[in-house]
């Protein structure tokens, strides 16, 4: 196993694998930008090299950098987490050319997976159902409208290169097709580089179903249940959940199988999460493979009490799973709301300073979070401030909790998503299990009040924020290669302090 890896992230992901590495005694290291010289990731690590300014394009995004820092720390391994840098496959085949471990799929695994078109080919060719449609780019206007025609409407338009909604059009009649088909190609062509588009059948009443899956390099390859990620807004999860209320055992053996055959297909080795496209008559597509750890991975962990990333580097390390598919057997249910620094209405970031705040606690609670109660959320990186999951015997003991875990969440100075949650839990047909990614389409009830001692818990959380505030002292900022060491934290009242 390693003595020291670094960790190319940030945020609440950049905490969590910190704190597998710390219960292995693997010493975290990390990067930062100037940006977030006092951020909590920083401050777990035992050092930190600053990369570059705000701009994640100049900073976290540099490939050459964040090998260069992971040589002078002294590391052994890179663990990208998710975003930024961990689906380049260019970064990964740098990352082993520099004689580091990756701690991910191989690169050939991440370009075939990292094109929609390409990775529909390949699982086809396994025996990987699919949507309805054509694997390859329409040439002009007049070749989609055609494919579009033949397949009937309504379809999907989506970019070839694409990934969390862009690019992604759902077109109802020919008479609107040629606007939504600009409007994907422009939307590819900015966030991707790639204007290519292809044609789906829009499968009727859609959930989108995703399984996980772990390889080993010695021919392991297990799928480790599916995740229900139908609560979306602009084709984005809101709330996840293990398992699918939708997913039979029968059917979750059969996708199983079928996600292990499309890991099989391209090579794959570590973690990764193929997500389908499951109708209302059961029967379900692949959609697409991220070669990651998952955002939502949280779910899958309390319901089937492994450790993924642990898991990750295990199988990194050369190690095999040591584990057989009748090991893996899920155990109650699970629940993740991802907290937002946004509008709950109009989805529009809401970046700032937090100025207070208490995170719940109690059985059946997990909160994988980036933030305290001095951080600033900033425009220029994703919204997300946590992850709050909670666990229960059943379904609705979950809900239970996860009702009463939003009631004891506080965060004051940004304005958050967390109304939205407590509508989205409040919804008879979330409540019944019975709803697709239409859902937040649809009207939804007003948040319920509050419990009684959520008042006491504002007041609490200001008198404590103040509290760390007044004690605590100033840290060095990191310039561009500075290493700042030692900073650790030991408990709640130190989190501001230098080590």
């Amino acid at each position: 196993m390693f003595e020291r890896v670094l960790v190319a992230n940030r945020g609440e992901i950049a905490v969590r694998i910190m704190r597998t590495l710390r219960d292995l005694g693997i010493s975290p290291v990390t990067v930062h930008s100037e940006a977030d010289a006092h951020a909590v990731h920083v401050r777990m690590a035992d050092a930190s090299i600053c990369v570059g300014p705000e701009a994640s394009a100049q900073s976290y995004l540099v490939g050459e950098r964040v090998i260069d820092a992971a040589r002078r720390l002294g590391a052994q391994a890179i663990h990208p987490g998710y975003g930024f840098l961990s689906e380049n496959a260019a970064f990964a085949r740098a990352v082993t050319e520099a004689g580091l471990v990756w701690i991910g799929p191989p690169p050939e695994a991440i370009e075939t997976m990292g094109d929609k078109l390409d990775a529909r080919r390949t699982v086809e060719a396994a025996g990987v159902p699919v949507v309805p449609g054509v694997s390859r780019p329409a040439r002009d206007p007049a070749e989609a409208l055609a494919i579009a025609t033949q397949l009937g409407f309504p379809v999907m338009l989506k970019a070839s290169a694409g990934g969390g909604g862009k690019g992604m059009r759902l077109v109802h009649d020919e008479a609107s097709f040629e606007a939504a088909l600009s409007a994907a190609r422009r939307e590819a062509a900015g966030a991707f580089g790639n204007d290519a588009v292809y044609v789906e059948k829009f499968v009727v009443e859609p959930h989108h179903v995703e399984i996980q899956v772990m390889c080993d390099a010695h021919g392991a390859a297990l799928y480790v249940g599916e995740r229900e990620c139908s609560v979306q807004r602009r084709h984005q999860k809101v709330i996840e959940e293990c398992p699918s209320p939708f997913v039979d055992p029968d059917m979750r053996a059969r996708m199983g199988a079928v996600a292990v055959a499309a890991a099989k297909a391209c090579g794959y080795v570590g973690a990764g999460t193929v997500e389908f496209l499951v109708g209302g008559d059961r029967n379900f597509y692949f959609l697409e493979m991220n070669t990651r750890l998952q955002v939502e991975h949280p779910v899958t962990e309390l319901v089937y009490g492994v450790d993924l990333v642990e898991l990750q580097l295990r199988v990194a390390a050369g190690e095999p799973l040591g584990l057989t598919q009748a090991d893996l057997q899920p155990r109650g249910h699970a629940i993740e709301c991802r907290i937002y620094a946004e509008d709950p209405v109009t989805y529009l970031p809401s970046p700032g300073r937090i100025t207070a705040l208490t995170w719940p606690e109690g059985p059946g609670v997990r909160v994988d979070s980036g933030v305290d109660a001095s951080s600033t959320v900033p425009m220029a990186y994703d919204p997300m401030v946590a992850k709050l999951c909670t666990w229960g015997s059943d379904r609705s003991q979950a809900i239970r909790r996860m009702g009463r875990a939003l009631d004891e969440t506080v965060i004051l100075g940004i304005t958050t998503n967390i109304g939205l949650h407590h509508r989205v839990l409040a919804h008879p047909a979330f409540a019944a299990g019975r709803y697709d990614t239409g859902l937040l389409a649809t009207p939804l009830p007003d948040a319920p009040a509050p419990a009684s001692g959520h008042r006491d818990a504002v007041l609490a959380a200001v008198a404590i924020a103040q509290h760390v505030a007044d004690e605590a002292r100033a840290v060095p900022t990191g310039a561009a290669g500075d290493a700042l060491t030692g900073w650790r934290i030991e408990g709640h009242e130190r989190m501001l302090r230098g080590g």
